[in-house]
């Protein structure tokens, strides 16, 4: 019975499984399309092209340029030494001797002692003595060289780069002292050379440390602070000394380079005046020790483009930085607000206030004058390529066609204000505006700028005034940055002597300024002005000002402020006149082409002056690297018409043996239109 239950069951069963067949058969199809469609998915997604990222882009990109760096170095390296110059011949000729070998051909020798007086910035720092954030920095290089600590650790480094605010001097807990040697400002960055071409020459001469001596020092502190806290002006004259006297008694050549320039004018006075006040030298020490000096890119007179610094803490390349990528410099970057960050620690340092422009109106110009006022830029291309009679123009009509220049405002507020007659000016007078109830400084993380401390009345009130000319210059800053202009009018003046034989012109604050001190008695000394020029030079500024002082610098130079043509000068925000990038011609040519030439009240003993310009030209190619015709303000450092000029007078040459003035520029012509009593 079981047996045909079992037979039953199964019977019953059976269409029950043959009507699951079907359905089984129909899943294994699904399962099959679905793997095959599966597979040909995957093979669409192999060879689909793959979307790139933004980082995978970065990636690339940084592999490829150091694949090619890498590749580049390693065939520089394996190229023989000569390869640079045989490329360079096969392009543009024989390459010239050097101007050590040339003279040595010559027959020249040596003969002077030389001293290097380098200028603001390009001299290195290193560290004595730091915060806990510096640990591992002892005499690591804070300024020149790689500048690695500045991406490691920038407001370490800006914390130990800045000085105290009060003094001048150091902050408590930091020591900065200025490198020594050769190799404080041979380059300023590897591969940047300032004084190590003109080193090589003298050492191709047949010059050594014995009789080459770089005058490194803190170029942040003002000029008597170098003496005061590192002795640094007693240290220059004792190895000009020493040098004089292991050299047979020949007087040395002094060469100081830009803000170097400055520092040495007040060495000269310090070195004779009575002590402690002076160095004690005696008032013939300059004439005993000096042959020469050779002052390269001289600002004796400032520069403008230190009145943008110090006010909105960016000159003409800062202001275009800002104009190609708005917003960036501006923006809270990293929490680091670059340029508040540059604005607190610049306004720390005393030498820049050196360098604002000196001798008022009288020497840069008013509202409706300026001695520079008929540059143009076109007549002075044509002047240098000699393609046609540019005297006969400039006597024509078409030099009572040209629009003057208004260069003697060197701030104003709007490119209306800066081209409208002065007659149509309405100005309110900034000085003891009210300037509004201060900002807390928590609003700005603790970055200190004077801005802060003011309200928006008074950055109103600036602005107001429409036009600053050089004689408003130091109340402007006086206004808008009273503590650093307290420290900076205790160690320079920048106006003109009535009587220099006032008593009160033998105190130190005076030393730096030509226009307010002598030069010292030693008719048989010489002295150069030997500058660049044919660049365009910053001479004046249309700034804008916004309300958010608060959090930000207020004023900014108007970058889309441009004029009609190439003569109008203005390009950026920014006028330009005829000079070496970084001062102009007038600021480095005048004392010598005027106020110092012959006996005049500046110079007594009538030390005997010469301008030698430099024309600037371009290198021909990339392999000349910042070629040896430069005017540029640092370029210049490498240009063998000056080298061997220098090297000339080392050798015992005098100016007119050298062939006098070389002049390009219209200096003397500008140069008669100032109106100064000499």
């Amino acid at each position: 019975m079981s047996f045909l239950r079992r037979r039953k069951q199964a019977t019953i069963s059976e269409p029950e499984a043959n009507d699951s067949e079907p359905n089984i058969i129909e899943e294994d199809d699904k399962k099959k399309n679905v793997a095959r469609k599966g597979k040909k998915a995957l093979e669409r997604e192999k060879t689909r092209p793959k979307k790139w990222s933004c980082i995978d882009s970065c990636c690339w990109f940084i592999g490829c340029i150091c694949v090619t760096w890498w590749l580049l170095l390693f065939l520089y390296n394996a190229l023989p030494a000569s390869f640079n110059q045989f490329v360079t011949e096969a392009i543009t000729g024989p390459v010239p001797d050097s101007p050590g070998v040339k003279l040595v051909k010559e027959g020249l020798k040596v003969k002077h002692p030389v001293v290097f007086v380098p200028g603001i910035v390009t001299g290195g720092l290193e560290l004595w003595e730091g915060h806990p954030c510096a640990e591992g920095l002892f005499r690591k290089r804070l300024w020149g060289g790689t500048f690695g600590e500045v991406y490691k650790r920038p407001l370490c480094w800006v914390e130990h780069m800045s000085m105290d605010n009060e003094t001048g001097l150091d902050p408590p807990g930091i020591r900065v002292r200025a490198v020594s040697g050769l190799v404080a400002a041979d380059y300023f960055a590897p591969g940047y050379f300032v004084w190590a071409v003109l080193i090589a020459n003298l050492a191709r001469f047949g010059y050594e440390e014995k009789n080459m001596y770089m005058a490194s020092y803190d170029w942040r502190l003002s000029y008597q602070n170098t003496e005061v806290r590192d002795q640094t002006l007693s240290r220059i004259k004792s190895n000009i000394e020493l040098m004089v006297s292991t050299n047979g008694g020949n007087k040395a050549v002094i060469i100081p380079h830009s803000m170097g320039v400055l520092y040495f004018l007040h060495f000269m006075k310090w070195v004779e005046a009575p002590a402690p006040m002076g160095g004690g030298g005696g008032p013939d020490w300059c004439a005993k020790h000096i042959k020469a000096v050779m002052n390269i890119a001289g600002p004796f007179l400032g520069v403008p483009k230190s009145i943008a610094g110090l006010l909105s803490a960016e000159a003409k390349d800062i202001a275009v930085a800002r104009a190609i990528t708005p917003g960036f410099l501006d923006n809270d970057l990293f929490r680091l607000q670059t340029l508040q960050r540059v604005m607190q620690m610049s306004r720390t340092w005393d030498s820049t206030m050196s360098m604002i422009p000196k001798g008022g109106d009288t020497i840069w110009g008013g509202l409706d004058w300026s001695p520079e006022e008929d540059y143009a830029p076109s007549i002075r291309k044509r002047k240098k390529n000699g393609t046609q009679d540019v005297n006969k123009e400039e006597n024509g009509t078409m030099a009572s066609q040209r629009r003057l220049k208004n260069y003697g405002r060197i701030i104003s507020f709007g490119k209306g204000v800066a081209e409208a007659p002065s007659s149509e000016l309405e100005r309110i007078d900034f000085r003891g505006a009210y300037k509004g109830s201060s900002v807390a400084n928590t609003t700005c993380r603790d970055v200190w700028t004077e801005y802060h401390e003011m309200g928006i009345e008074g950055i109103k009130a600036v602005a107001e005034y429409k036009v600053h000319t050089a004689g408003s210059l130091v109340d402007l800053l006086q206004f808008v940055a009273p503590k650093m202009m307290a420290r900076g009018s205790a160690h320079f003046s920048y106006g003109i002597a009535d009587n220099l034989d006032d008593p009160k012109y033998q105190h130190f604050k005076y030393w730096s300024n030509p226009l307010e001190t002598k030069l010292p008695n030693a008719p048989d000394m010489e002295i150069f002005s030997v500058y660049g020029s044919g660049l365009p030079t910053e001479r004046g500024y249309v700034y804008k000002f916004s309300s958010s002082a608060e959090c930000y610098i207020p004023f900014q130079i108007e970058t889309s402020a441009n004029g009609e043509d190439e003569d109008s000068c203005l390009q950026d925000g920014v006028y330009t006149v005829d000079g070496d990038q970084t001062v102009p011609v007038l600021s480095a040519g005048y004392m010598c082409a005027k106020g110092w030439r012959g006996r005049t009240r500046f110079n007594p003993s009538g030390i005997r002056t010469f301008i030698r310009e430099y024309d600037h030209s371009p290198p021909a190619n990339l392999l000349e690297g910042r070629g040896t015709l430069s005017g540029d303000h640092v370029d210049i450092m490498g240009n063998f018409a000056l080298i061997e000029d220098i090297l000339r007078v080392a050798a015992g040459a005098t100016g007119e043996e050298l062939g006098g003035d070389q002049v390009y520029s219209d200096i003397f012509k500008w140069s008669e239109k100032i109106k100064l009593q000499l």
